[in-house]
């Protein structure tokens, strides 16, 4: 009775193992041929192969190290500063030290941000290998090697729009003075595209890559600090600074958060949705770089926060902030909210950015009032 059936399945597994077979022939081939035409090659010609290859296989191999190494990322790095500790704000005489004023902390930390970015670890949105993609396939629309180029310009995203802030109203008295020349250089080159090589074809000819203009801002952050160290610039550390800055900023998630919500809402594929993992980690770039960014914030406007009594709403909106930065999985998953099987990073995430930006809100209406 039984042997029928042990007939069947032997079939079926036969039919299954031809089939996997082929599949593995089919895959193998390209490289059995090419074998074949090399073994008969002269070594004047198996030799550039094989010094190609080595090349090839050097570059991807520094490629995969580029994307897969984080070097500095510490989601605490701010505390390091401890600019907790510091009494005077941003621009003010210092008593203790005669003809001293207050550096930013701000500066300092969007200099160190994007130094991270640059100077420790390669900008990856510019690397060749990058540019070229998977097969022409842009890296960000594969589920490989992106994440790290994505955490990088969210964190670039905050990056601009401090040197914006910076240029435009926190280093200057607004109305009786200039804009100051190194904040002026700073936004210029922070704006710069984010994927410039050092060669490219619009237009034609040789370029200066992304990493350079960066670097540039850094440069040019620092050195604004050390003038303002020796009183010889402005940061204006007012209220409605602060409420632009708070503002802006709580614009900027707003936007993330809607880009989320559209992804997580239209594209319901679990752990095969390839644009998860890149959507998630600009928005953690993003808070990353807020995070520390509110943390100098604090000590740069210590005197507007302790006269308007922020001192609470501004732990708990940096409490809100580190608690989101506690996701990190392994693998993004774009499930639907209701599933239970694949989790919803998407949405958790755009979750926390939503209280983040609540918390932002209600510090922007206490300070307006």
């Amino acid at each position: 009775m039984l042997d029928p059936i042990i007939a069947f399945f032997q079939r079926v597994f036969s039919a299954i193992g031809r089939g996997v077979g082929l599949v593995v022939a089919w895959l193998l081939w390209p490289f059995l041929a090419a074998h074949g035409w090399y073994a008969d090659r002269s070594w004047i010609i198996k030799g550039p192969i094989i010094l190609i290859l080595l090349i090839l296989v050097a570059a991807y191999g520094q490629f995969v190290w580029r994307t897969q190494a984080w070097h500095g990322f510490d989601p605490e790095f701010a505390q390091a500063y401890k600019f907790n500790e510091r009494k005077v704000a941003a621009g003010q005489p210092i008593a203790e030290k005669p003809g001293t004023c207050q550096n930013s902390a701000i500066v300092t930390t969007v200099a160190d941000l994007t130094d991270t970015d640059v100077n420790q670890n390669a900008w990856i949105s510019s690397t060749l290998l990058y540019k070229l993609g998977l097969f022409g396939v842009d890296w960000d629309n594969t589920p490989f090697f992106d994440n790290k180029a994505s955490f990088q310009r969210g964190v670039n995203q905050v990056a601009r729009r401090v040197a914006i802030e910076l240029a435009d109203n926190l280093g200057r008295v607004r109305g009786t003075s200039g804009i100051n020349n190194d904040l002026q250089d700073a936004r210029g080159n922070i704006q710069f595209d984010e994927g410039t090589w050092y060669f490219g074809t619009d237009p034609f000819g040789f370029k200066t890559p992304t990493p350079s203009y960066y670097r540039s801002a850094v440069e040019s952050w620092r050195k604004f600090n050390s003038s303002l160290e020796t009183c010889n610039a402005i940061f204006d550390a007012r209220a409605d600074n602060l409420i632009q800055l708070v503002d802006r900023t709580a614009s900027d998630l707003g936007n993330t958060s809607d880009i989320l919500r559209r992804r997580s809402e239209d594209f319901n594929a679990g752990w095969f949705d390839t644009r998860a993992d890149d959507r998630f980690w600009f928005a953690y770039g993003q808070l990353y770089a807020q995070y520390a960014i509110f943390q100098a914030a604090r000590a740069d406007f210590i005197d507007v926060i302790r006269d308007r009594n922020l001192t609470a709403i501004w732990a708990e909106t940096e409490k809100q902030l580190q608690a989101a930065l506690k996701i990190q999985p392994a693998i993004i998953s774009n499930g639907s909210e209701d599933g239970w099987i694949m989790p919803t990073h998407l949405a958790t995430m755009g979750f926390y950015i939503l209280r983040v930006r609540s918390n932002m809100v209600e510090l922007r209406s206490v300070l307006d009032r």
